[in-house]
């Protein structure tokens, strides 16, 4: 029964996402820890982090990862991913049909110019989601978000660059 859920919340963020990884965050939040409780929000922000780092899209790693931690096995895992990745195949393969035919439809403008101020809001609020008192304990947590927003903002460090120099500074701050 667990893989018959996973598959129909993986595949309903996948089919109502749009803007990618960063944008889904707020999504998986919703679904993984408030929803189903597979994931703590401490095991969350973990693997946030952690979906940064290793290779491949941030929302298919998170994905994989609350798969397997909510079923105990790889079987979640593939299916928590099949289902995420899914309806985007389904939904890439049918518009880029029809965005053939009609390329310059002030429709399918329209849409898209919608679609695009409201990715960045998802992204905002992922953001803020983050920003809790399990990601702040104490002023080094501040210091450490701090250093990293200006690394990011000002001198565009690339985040697995800021993300090594980070856990540097951790093991040495904590």
């Amino acid at each position: 029964m667990i893989y018959l859920h996973l598959f129909i919340t993986f595949f309903k963020i996948g089919l109502f996402n749009f803007g990618g990884g960063y944008a889904m965050i707020s999504f998986l939040q919703n679904e993984i820890v408030f929803k189903h409780a597979w994931l703590t929000m401490a095991q969350f922000t973990d693997i946030v982090a952690v979906s940064q780092v290793t290779p491949g899209p941030v929302g298919i790693n998170m994905a994989t990862y609350a798969g397997y931690t909510a079923s105990g096995d790889v079987w979640g895992a593939a299916v928590a991913t099949i289902a995420l990745c899914l309806p985007s195949l389904i939904l890439l393969t049918l518009l880029g049909k029809f965005l053939r035919k009609h390329p310059s439809s002030p429709r399918v403008q329209g849409v898209l110019a919608g679609i695009r101020p409201a990715v960045v809001g998802l992204i905002a609020a992922a953001a803020l989601v983050l920003c809790n008192g399990e990601n702040f304990t104490d002023y080094k947590s501040i210091l450490f978000f701090l250093v990293a927003f200006v690394l990011v903002w000002t001198r565009k460090a690339g985040p697995v660059w800021v993300l090594i120099l980070s856990a540097c500074g951790g093991w040495l701050a904590y």
